[in-house]
Formats: structure tokens, sequence, C-alpha cells
């Protein structure tokens, strides 16, 4: 199935699309669903158990706040940072929970909310279960639940059901391969933006379309602006200090000796990936890109396309967002965007091939070099593990957003020199990449049992 370009940037809350925009936004589905079979007023306890990767990770991903905050019906889109900590200093220190915000009930977080660390549910590492029981003890309704990555949650109910996904079939242009969507672009006479504007055509029309990117362009921007802007150290226990607001000043500082170093155009770049991806360890509000994990790639390349090249309009920004969508969507559908599926290559890795694409698309390239800067940008993170130390998105994953981006300018720097053609495909590397997540140990698959997380001497 082609994935909207809304499917894959999504607006929400840090610190992982995965961990904690995921499990929200499935405790809020299962709120919704009981209120909507008209249970919520009998029921007396919520039980939630979270699995594998969610267990073993979840409390350094802030999945125990995300499923407080779900059960009280609020979801990631529409959440104010500031109200989350309201919500789950309330729930904590009255040992009520506010159910679906009209049902009060007790809630007893060490009983009522389990991390199941040696237990997993057969579909996804990210698995949870909710149950709610009556008064008398019996159950009222349970539900599995799967965090599949970048924010996106599968019912177990429609697994079972087998139910196609929702606007997979009404498509002008329904692809599933790299091939196929460049034999699209070579037999239309079109772009891979122009693609991915027809798809969005069939559910919203133009203006809107606009109007969302736009949002989604603006969100970016913001959290790049307030991650200059915020000082101290990030939540979660490691003292990680905040390095965007002071690489900030010295580049102010400096302006006119950074004249004389061209390099210094990296510098920001850096700047950029980092204020980001320190607002998203905070919990700030950061847009999936197409993950959290990997949320300052897209937007550090975007503003450099935008600061930095002088053809930069608004409708580059609106043909990077849209390529960069088909491309993370080929990903999605032909291998994952889950660092508990295949590691951080399907994180960083998608997020740099993304934004090569975006980027070459945006400078005029051609479908060809498009095709060739996403696989560029994949080919170099493949194996990439996901390891973070203390289950937090701090370390490794804030300064690998910064080398990703970096990634991504010299995989389109490439492209644009070249006229397309190249000897591994970007679905070679796709497959490679799936095959490549499935062979990787699960100690490298956010799980912190392996690599840094492990070698890494908390003081």
């Amino acid at each position: 199935m082609v994935a909207s370009v809304f499917d894959l940037f999504k607006i929400g809350v840090g610190p992982s699309s995965s961990h904690t925009m995921g499990p929200m936004t499935a405790a809020a589905t299962f709120v919704e669903r009981l209120s909507g079979r008209g249970l919520i007023g009998s029921v007396e306890r919520v039980e939630t158990d979270l699995y594998g990767s969610l267990a073993l990770t979840g409390k350094g991903h802030a999945t125990d706040r995300a499923v407080l905050i779900g059960l009280t019906g609020k979801r990631p889109d529409s959440l104010d940072p500031d109200e989350a900590d309201v919500i789950v200093t309330r729930i904590r220190s009255t040992g009520r929970l506010l159910l679906g915000g009209v049902h009060e009930l007790a809630f007893d977080e060490p009983r009522d909310l389990r991390f199941l660390q040696r237990e997993r549910l057969p579909h996804h590492s990210n698995g949870m279960r909710f149950t709610a029981f009556a008064a008398d003890g019996n159950l009222v309704e349970s539900g599995i639940f799967y965090s599949t990555g970048g924010g996106a949650v599968v019912d177990e109910e429609a697994i079972t059901r087998n139910a196609p996904p929702e606007g997979g079939w009404d498509l002008p242009y329904n692809y599933r391969s790299g091939d196929e969507l460049l034999a699209i672009c070579e037999r239309e006479g079109i772009t891979i933006a122009d693609i991915a504007r027809a798809n969005e055509l069939a559910g919203l029309p133009d203006e809107e379309i606009d109007r969302r990117l736009r949002a989604l362009s603006e969100a970016m921007s913001a959290c790049i602006d307030r991650g200059i802007r915020q000082d101290g150290i990030l939540p979660g226990g490691l003292r990680v200090k905040r390095r965007a607001p002071g690489l900030h000043r010295l580049l102010m500082e400096r302006a006119e000796r950074t004249l004389q170093d061209p390099l210094t155009v990296l510098d920001w770049v850096n700047l950029w990936a980092l204020a980001v991806n320190e607002e998203n360890a905070a919990g700030g509000r950061v847009v999936t890109a197409p993950t959290n994990g990997a949320a300052g790639i897209v937007p550090a390349i975007m503003r450099y396309y935008q600061r930095f090249t002088p053809q930069a309009n608004e409708e580059g920004v609106r043909i990077f967002l849209l390529t960069a969508a088909a491309i993370g969507s080929l990903f999605k559908e032909n291998a994952s965007i889950s660092g508990a599926e295949v590691g951080c290559q399907g994180e960083v890795g998608v997020a740099c091939s993304m934004a090569a694409a975006g980027l070459t698309a945006a400078l005029g390239g051609t479908p060809a070099q498009v095709e060739n800067a996403a696989e560029i940008g994949m080919e170099h993170n493949l194996g990439l593990t996901c390891d973070p130390v203390a289950g937090l998105v701090q370390v490794p994953c804030i300064e690998r957003n910064a080398v990703g981006s970096i990634k991504a300018i010299e995989a389109s720097r490439l492209a644009l020199v070249g006229d397309g053609s190249h000897l591994v495909s970007l679905d070679q590397v796709i497959e490679t990449m799936r095959k490549t997540g499935l062979d990787m140990n699960e100690r490298y698959k956010e799980t912190s049992l392996g690599g840094l997380a492990v070698n890494v001497v908390e003081c």
C-alpha cells in the first residue's frame, strides 16, 4: 500500500514515535472503543501490559507516561507537552485516572501498568494489551495493539480479520517498488512529487494538501527554533546537556570568521538536527519523519535547502516533502521504519534516504537522480543498530541525526552530478535493509541489551 504523506509525517510529541506516540494512540483508541460500545461507565479498573521492546526500553522512552495520557483520551497530535506533565502528576499523586476524560477510577500504577520484559506478542516487538474489568472482576473489554513505527498503530482485530488498509485501493498511481515508481514517471512524463500529490488528491482537495504541507513545514521549523532557544539538561538521568543553544551562540559570535570557512554550512546543518532531536528527547512537539528518533534529518535538510540554495521557494518545500514521503512509503511497504524491527537503519537510515531524495527533487533533479540519491542515503546506513543508552533517545540518537543529515546532503550531491544511472537500485538496497534487519541480533533492535547501551558505564 502507498502510504500517505500525512501518515509518514505526523505532528506529535517526543521522545519516541513507536514508544510514546504509538502507545498513547493505542490507549486512546482502546478508550474510544469502550465509549463507542457504551462500556466505559461499567469499567472499574484498566490494566495495561507492555511486551518486547516496549517493555525493555519503555521507561526510557516515556511509554508509561504515554499510556497514562492516552487512557485519559488524549492523542499525540493535539497534546500540549506542558499539559502532559500536569496529567501524569495528577494521576500519580492521587491514584485516580479520568478514563476517556469522563469516568474516574482508581489507578495503581505498579499493578495496572506492567512491563513484561521476557514476553513478546506474535506480530511485532512493540506489542501491548489493554484490559478493562468491571467492579466484580469480570472482563469488560480487551484489545491488543502493535506500535509498528512512525506513530502508526495496528489493531490485532484488524490483523485477525485480514482487513485491507484503508485508502489503499483507489489511488491513481499505486506502486510497490522504486522501479514501478520510475516507470510511472517515464510513462506519464511526471515527477515523483506529482505522483504523490495525485495520490493525495484521491482523498483531499489541492488547497487542503497545501495547508497540511505548510503546517508540517511550519511545525518542523518551530521545533528547530525552540530547540535552539532551550538550554539545560535533558531529562532521564544521563545528564546529557543540550548542545544546540551553545552551538548557535558560537556560530553567531564567529559570523565573520566563519565566512572564511566553507564547511560552516555543515555546522548549521548539525545545529538544526541537534536542536530537533534535543527537543524530541525532552518530550517536545516534533514531526515524525518518519520516526521521532530520526526526526531531525528532514527538517535540517529542508532548512538547508531554504537557507543555502539560491533557487529555494515554497513550491520547492512542497516538492521536497511529497518526494520524501513517496520514498519513505517504499521502505514502509517493503521493509520497516521501526527500530524495534530492523534497528536504526530503519529510522535514521530511512530518514537520510528520504531527505536526500527530497533535496534532490527540490533542486530540480530527475526522477532517476532522486531514486539514486535515495539509494545512496540508505546504502551507507545499512546495518545501523538501535542501542540507546539507558533506553533514552539521547545517546547515540541525537548526534546520529546530525551525521545522517550530512550524509543526506552528500547523497544528493553525488546523485546530482550523475545522470541517474547506477549499479545498485533503490529496490535492491531496501531488500538488503530488510534482510539485514532480519539477521540482526535482537539485542540491537531498541532493547538496550547490546552495543553502546551496555558498553557505556553509567556514572
